[in-house]
């Protein structure tokens, strides 16, 4: 039996036939097949198609992982199964890893896709990914990376590093 098909379309009009399963991956969309508001195409205004997709390929990566670990377990029993799930989890780890290193603008364009098709997965691998972008950095190196003008004054700069001097202890 042939897998449903779901099609989106991306803001700037192109459309993207998926499985019905691998859309579902988003919350967003799996509300509007269960609310039957899928059949002439999901439009999704906020997503370009460059990013929508981005997101496709991680959604399908993820659905294949998690079938392909499935099978597994089925096929080996369940004590030889966890050897290969392991390795499975360190290869789709390694995979999204990989899958990340984009430029900066792609990322946030990421997030807020993952963000608007409430896709929890992408949502926190993306925001990690910037999180580790920031963490052990000074505030002048973090405006270095994200292009962020400084517009406190020397005076307000000091109120705000004695206001929160607990953060740097």
């Amino acid at each position: 039996m042939a897998a449903k098909k779901i099609t989106l379309k991306s803001s700037d009009g192109e459309e993207f036939v998926v499985e019905e399963l691998v859309a579902m991956e988003s919350q967003t969309i799996r509300h509007m097949i269960e609310d039957d508001c899928a059949e002439n195409g999901i439009p999704l205004p906020n997503v370009t198609s460059k990013i929508l997709s981005k997101v496709i390929e991680y959604c399908k990566k993820h659905v294949d992982a998690v079938a392909a670990s499935s099978a597994a377990a089925a096929a080996e029993g369940a004590a030889a199964a966890g050897a290969s799930t392991k390795s499975a989890d360190d290869e789709l780890k390694k995979w999204d890893e990989d899958f990340v290193k984009v430029d900066q603008a792609t990322l946030f364009d990421l997030i807020l896709a993952a963000n608007y098709l409430n896709i929890k997965g992408l949502l926190d691998l993306t925001c990690q990914t910037v999180a580790d972008m920031i963490k052990g950095k000074t505030p002048e190196e973090i405006r270095k990376t994200f292009n962020i003008k400084n517009d406190f004054t020397p005076e307000e700069e000091e109120e705000v590093r004695r206001e929160n001097q607990w953060a740097f202890e």
